[in-house]
């Protein structure tokens, strides 16, 4: 079993800002395979089950807010004994332009909340991180910004790369990573995304 986490805000406060890019993605990918979520109160989260060519993957949304995102992919991860190279996080990225897509194995948690949470609740940090670019506002406060509504442009290349992470989204589960990453960027950039 694999997990696919996208971390975000639980709420409809929340549902459209830059910060809840993982969660958006999840809804997408959920409403393209007739899936729904559930409530799994003992674990924090909502989920779905998802059986693929490279076996079942369950679709996460932690419900404990970004800062405690952890709280859910650790339990989650103890109780069905997922190894860590088994979990995908799909988040927003501050540190890349809107439109970028960065696909890496591991790391430090980059400032993020999110990832700082479940880096304290497993074992090692060697998760298949999937950053999507939302920008940093030029001046002004960082939190209003991740907690804002993109704008037209910034939805347009939300959905390129959404678009994009589907297409390829097999690729990656079957444990081809530089593949599936390569094929998106080609894809990103090549105007046709």
């Amino acid at each position: 079993m694999k997990l696919l986490v996208g971390l975000g805000n639980p709420g409809n406060k929340y549902e459209q800002t830059r910060h809840n890019i993982g969660f958006r993605f999840l809804d997408l990918l959920a409403k393209s395979e007739g899936l729904r979520f559930d409530a799994a109160p003992r674990f924090h989260a909502e989920s779905a089950s998802w059986e693929t060519s490279h076996g079942r993957v369950l679709l996460v949304k932690p419900q404990t807010f970004m800062n405690h995102s952890g709280d859910a992919v650790g339990a989650l991860a103890r109780y069905y004994q997922i190894e860590e190279q088994d979990i995908y996080v799909i988040y927003d990225d501050l540190d890349m332009p809107s439109g970028k897509l960065r696909i890496k194995k591991g790391g430090g948690h980059g400032g993020h909340n999110g990832l700082r949470s479940i880096n304290a609740h497993l074992p090692t940090a060697d998760y298949l991180r999937i950053k999507v670019g939302i920008g940093r506002p030029e001046h002004g406060d960082v939190s209003a910004w991740v907690l804002g509504k993109p704008d037209e442009g910034d939805q347009a290349d939300e959905r390129r790369i959404f678009s994009a992470l589907l297409d390829e989204l097999s690729l990656l589960l079957s444990g081809e990573t530089d593949k599936a990453a390569n094929r998106m960027h080609l894809l990103l950039n090549s105007g046709k995304g």
